[in-house]
């Protein structure tokens, strides 16, 4: 099957801050699932994915996104025989979602959500995800993954064994990936300079006063705004609990193209 990442997640010990933090920042709608501490995020964006906010046990902060699977035990075997490790075994939530958490090569934490092989085709099976799509309206969508390694070559056969995904060079030590989903969104994966991550990228109308909006609201800049490409500004801050998140901005060319 294809592996779309059709979800993202945000935590810290204070999830409260961080939704008001990323609603104030990005106009994202919050929506608290109640009895537990869980927000759903509606970006508002009108495409891309949605996510949600939680609380995390251990008072750290994280930052992850899901990736699509019809077999979540499956999809562990072959992390754990390729070196990575599971973190979250595999957890079904009644009447909402069964998901399941891995450490890559780096550490870095990626999630697993139970879900068809053709959502438009297959009809609902318990324990797996109904996500439905951002409302139209102002936020930001959330339309990016990215997954910054130690080693991007290693990445890369690292993902394309756990999911087929394939991946085309974008310059020295970054790749772009295509998850072959006709659903979800697309990403990269790439070398970290002194930095490893994996997280999501919102498209925003300016990326240097979205990092000033960030610092204003508590947060920290990371690194930009960096002109990637001659078409495309990116940056990265810190949120409250010191997880890293992206922004990113097409640029006009002079030519105006």
């Amino acid at each position: 099957m294809a592996h779309a990442v059709v979800h993202f997640e945000i935590g810290g010990a204070d999830d409260g801050q961080l939704v008001d933090f990323y609603a104030g920042l990005l106009g994202w709608n919050m929506s608290p699932v109640p009895g537990i501490d869980y927000t759903l995020v509606d970006t508002c964006g009108g495409e891309g994915i949605n996510g949600g906010v939680g609380k995390n046990p251990d008072e750290l902060g994280s930052v992850t996104f899901y990736v699509q699977t019809d077999d979540l035990q499956a999809v562990l075997d072959k992390v754990n025989l390729l070196g990575g490790k599971t973190v979250t075994p595999i957890t079904e939530l009644p009447g909402m979602v069964t998901f399941a958490k891995f450490e890559d090569l780096d550490g870095l934490v990626i999630g697993l959500v139970l879900g068809p092989v053709d959502p438009a085709a297959a009809p609902p099976v318990q324990g797996q995800a109904t996500l439905p799509g951002p409302s139209a309206g102002t936020g930001a969508p959330v339309d990016w993954f990215e997954v910054l390694g130690a080693d991007v070559n290693r990445s890369q056969r690292f993902y394309a064994e756990i999911f087929g995904w394939q991946a085309a060079s974008a310059g020295p030590g970054y790749r772009m990936v295509d998850t072959g989903a006709s659903q979800g969104i697309r990403g990269g994966l790439g070398t970290g300079q002194e930095r490893t991550w994996a997280t999501v990228y919102a498209r925003v109308p300016d990326v240097e006063a979205a990092l000033i909006r960030a610092e204003e609201l508590g947060g920290s800049r990371e690194q930009g705004p960096a002109t990637a490409d001659d078409h495309m500004q990116t940056g990265t801050f810190r949120d409250p609990a010191g997880n890293v998140f992206g922004v990113y901005s097409a640029v006009r060319r002079a030519d105006g193209r």
